[in-house]
């Protein structure tokens, strides 16, 4: 077999780091591109050939099942299973296996609900039947590997040792990294302890190193983003609606835009940069905005200028106000005239009265 039927989708942990502080919608559903962000995830998966999915949930579980069902939407079986408490990324793994179907050496694939990428799945799934890996690990290259556990591998892909974060310049022996998806063979994921906590990365993969077990890279270099931050939300939204990010679940065509349907803009209005405007908001005359998400239901008046930013739902910004990479949250009310830059966070429901901040100088 080289396509994997089954996977598991590990999801919250880390996603944490963009808690609901500035939009009221936790993020995993949080529209990427005009949908929650993990559609874009299950589709691909189902475009790869897998048909069951797992969704090894933690932190905000609850919101998973209402929206996605039993996946038959998508053309998928999907079932849930939710930590009681925090297991880690291998402990996770390991408490979704009773729900799995597949043999001792039938491939599941694994994949990390706060990334986006364009890996070939079935590539992956292929070179894992091909190398009769253990475990094949999607790997990537970045130019600055520093925050990043390394993953060197020899001439034949094999990986051979797994390093943690290098400090010096003589430790960063390569520029391959741990990109979040995997191919097990089942009887691997069985082999994890229970119980307890354990991390694939600290503790499974380099204790089946130590054992022998053949772990196999397979370096994949087309796009790959973390989505871990804000700033990298908003920017996977619009790389998604560019056609950077591929995805089958974009509601529309890739281009400069995304307008849904009972969304109003002005007509002198300029959108650019994969901008997505959500269902009911308005976009008001002479406004430019790039690269941005604007949710459901909010409004940008007259000339306001947005850039590389995320408005919530419901939110309001002023006539002539400009955000520069900016996080907005639901329901604030930013007034006219104010000028809010690098990283800045609204509160939800917070007011912002008229010609209140600005950052540049008064020459």
């Amino acid at each position: 077999m080289t396509e994997a039927k089954e996977a598991i989708l590990l999801v919250g942990g880390k996603g944490t780091r963009l808690r609901p502080l500035t939009v009221h919608t936790p993020k995993p559903m949080v529209p990427a591109a005009g949908v929650p962000f993990l559609t874009h995830q299950l589709a691909r998966a189902r475009a790869a050939g897998v048909e069951h999915i797992v969704l090894a949930t933690s932190y905000l579980a609850e919101v998973f099942e209402p929206y996605f069902g039993d996946g038959s939407s998508l053309g998928l079986h999907i079932e849930y299973v939710t930590e009681q408490e925090p297991l880690g990324t291998g402990g996770a793994i390991r408490n979704v296996a009773p729900k799995l179907s597949s043999g001792p050496d039938e491939p599941v694939l694994i994949f990390n609900g706060d990334i986006l990428t364009g890996l070939d799945i079935r590539a992956l799934a292929t070179s894992h039947t091909v190398s009769g890996a253990d475990v094949s690990l999607h790997l990537t290259r970045v130019e600055d590997p520093r925050a990043f556990g390394l993953v060197p591998t020899d001439a034949t892909g094999r990986v051979t040792a797994f390093l943690e974060k290098p400090q010096t310049p003589e430790e960063i022996v390569t520029d391959q990294i741990n990109a979040g998806a995997y191919i097990f063979r089942r009887s691997v994921i069985d082999s994890i302890p229970t119980g307890r906590p354990v991390s694939v990365e600290r503790e499974t993969f380099p204790g089946l190193l130590a054992s022998g077990a053949h772990l196999q890279g397979m370096v994949d270099s087309t796009y790959w983003l973390d989505l871990g931050t804000p700033g990298a939300f908003v920017r996977g939204s619009a790389d998604l609606v560019l056609g950077r990010a591929p995805s089958p679940a974009v509601p529309g065509r890739c281009g400069d835009r995304l307008v849904l349907p009972t969304a109003s803009v002005a007509p002198d209005a300029k959108l650019t940069g994969g901008t997505v405007v959500g269902a009911d908001a308005v976009i008001g005359a002479g406004a430019r905005i790039d690269g941005s998400t604007i949710l459901a239901g909010a409004v940008v008046e007259a000339a306001a200028v947005i850039t590389d930013s995320l408005v919530g739902a419901g939110a309001r910004i002023g006539g002539r106000t400009v955000l520069a990479g900016a996080v907005i949250g639901d329901g604030a009310q930013v007034g006219a005239d104010n000028e809010l830059r690098d990283g800045v966070r609204i509160w939800c429901d917070a007011v912002l009265p008229d010609a209140s901040v600005r950052f540049s100088s008064d020459q």
